[in-house]
């Protein structure tokens, strides 16, 4: 049975932006990005579960979240690479939470090597965080919504590099990223008769914890010419911050994009050609 997206012209902008009553899941919640739609999702009204690999990033995160008295917060241990720990998320969302109706599918790593000294190894761990990990969120995800019968909306944090080749070194990132934006079109796709919507957000580079700590593995010093190159200020006038990511996930969770899906948002300053 199809299930429509209703049409919600004659609510008003508050109603359209509000996610009271609503339930989410954001991984990667813990800091950086995720950390950031997480709060601007809660602020909305949603309940969130801020799911993330390290229990101490996701417990304090919650915390704060609960201190801010907008929607509830639960922590949850997730690592996105294990079927039955994506499972598990989803299943105490809707026993906690009481429903899932929002999936942020935010968790990602970008290790850089050259292409010609990367390990099978490495490519694979991409892959499973960036794309396997994209697929099974989703899928459990639209298995919980689809059961309800009420919709929902999956959002997917692709990047930039979705789009393009990007610095060498990160040939498994791009990789990754381009199969995350073509998931997101075939997920659409197959879900749409479920009345549950799939877009994919593709940020820029935003200096945040995981960069940070990215450059540093990769042994570019933090003044290095490399970093600098890409932390230049934007066509708008100044870096990305991840707030200026949360905000354009917000609007695709809300009722604001109630009449897209499949399609993939750059907030990227208009870097990318």
């Amino acid at each position: 049975m199809q299930v429509s997206v209703p049409d919600v012209s004659s609510r008003s902008l508050a109603e359209l932006v509000s996610l009271s009553g609503r339930r989410a899941v954001v991984t990667g919640a813990g800091r950086g990005l995720g950390r950031a739609i997480a709060e601007r999702l809660a602020e909305a009204g949603a309940d969130v579960l801020v799911a993330d690999i390290e229990d101490e990033l996701a417990g304090a995160a919650a915390k704060d979240l609960n201190a801010l008295g907008s929607g509830r917060a639960l922590a949850a241990h997730l690592d996105v690479t294990d079927g039955n720990s994506v499972v598990a998320a989803a299943d105490l969302a809707v026993r906690e939470l009481g429903g899932l109706d929002i999936w942020v599918n935010n968790a990602g790593i970008f290790p850089s090597v050259p292409a010609l000294e990367m390990s099978e190894k490495t490519w694979n761990e991409v892959f499973a965080v960036n794309t396997r990990g994209v697929f099974l969120g989703s899928r459990e995800a639209a298995r919980r919504m689809s059961a309800a019968g009420r919709g929902g909306v999956i959002v997917n944090v692709v990047s930039t590099a979705g789009f393009r080749g990007t610095a060498p070194g990160l040939a498994a990132y791009v990789g990754s990223k381009h199969a995350a934006r073509g998931i997101t079109r075939q997920l659409a796709l197959e879900f749409a008769p479920f009345g549950i919507r799939v877009l994919g957000v593709a940020p820029t580079y935003v200096p945040t914890e995981g960069n940070m700590a990215a450059a540093v593995a990769a042994g570019v010093p933090m003044d290095s010419e490399a970093i600098m190159s890409v932390m230049q200020p934007s066509l708008l006038g100044r870096l990305g911050v991840p707030d200026d990511i949360a905000r354009v996930v917000l609007f695709c969770a809300s009722d604001l994009s109630a009449f897209m899906t499949g399609s993939t948002l750059l907030a990227d300053a208009g870097e990318t050609a």
